[in-house]
């Protein structure tokens, strides 16, 4: 991994050609919620998909587009899932040391109750690493949830919901879109005090380095 940016880009790639690959009808609004990633930069990836010939673009009516994945793009699907386990190895271990300092800290805080924002293979670590400390998860949002969405057998709630939750902490844990949620909980009205982005405190940064 040469960069943070770089493998950001690989992984929403590799997410990309996985939905394209199992479902030719998605449109790019369908792909920017699935992927919680903005609409103009799913425009631009399937554009740089289809210029390095991974995926192809055909009309069809009422101004829609069918994506097609081409072998090349299925090749390079392969490609970039291995590395993604390889990444992951790697991910896990790091991520598991920090998010257990994290919440230790909070511990020795008095920090008794949190939120989780975002849901992805990071979530699941900080989960796993909450469980060995005495703070409540107070409940799990996410970006555009459509329809009823589980985490661990947990609801996972809308941003509306943080207006019925008690909380001290919220903890962004998402892989890709901490920016996104950053702003979007801003936008809820959480004071940035009260905002914690441990992928702008270090172990996203050692990931890619």
């Amino acid at each position: 991994m040469n960069s943070k940016g770089e493998h950001s880009d690989d992984y929403r790639s590799l997410l990309l050609l996985d939905e394209i690959s199992r479902n030719e009808e998605l449109t790019q609004r369908d792909l920017s919620r699935k992927l919680g990633v903005a609409l103009g930069l799913i425009n631009s990836y399937i554009k740089n998909l289809a210029s390095k010939g991974l995926i192809t673009v055909r009309a069809i009516p009422k101004k829609r587009y069918r994506y097609y994945l081409t072998p090349r793009g299925l090749a390079e699907k392969t490609r970039l899932t291995y590395q993604h386990l390889q990444n992951f190895t790697n991910l896990y271990r790091v991520a598991r040391r920090d998010f257990e300092a994290l919440f230790k800290g909070l511990e020795r805080t008095k920090t008794t109750r949190i939120v989780f924002c975002g849901v992805d293979e990071v979530t699941e670590i900080a989960y796993l690493s909450l469980a060995g400390t005495e703070i409540e998860l107070a409940g799990i949002i996410d970006g555009d949830v459509h329809g009823k969405k589980k985490f661990f057998g947990r609801s996972v709630m809308g941003f509306e919901g943080l207006r019925g939750l008690d909380f001290d902490l919220v903890v962004i844990t998402s892989f890709n879109s901490s920016p996104e949620l950053m702003r979007r909980l801003k936008e809820a009205g959480v004071p940035e005090k009260r905002i914690c982005d441990i992928s702008s405190e270090g172990w996203m940064k050692r990931m890619g380095s």
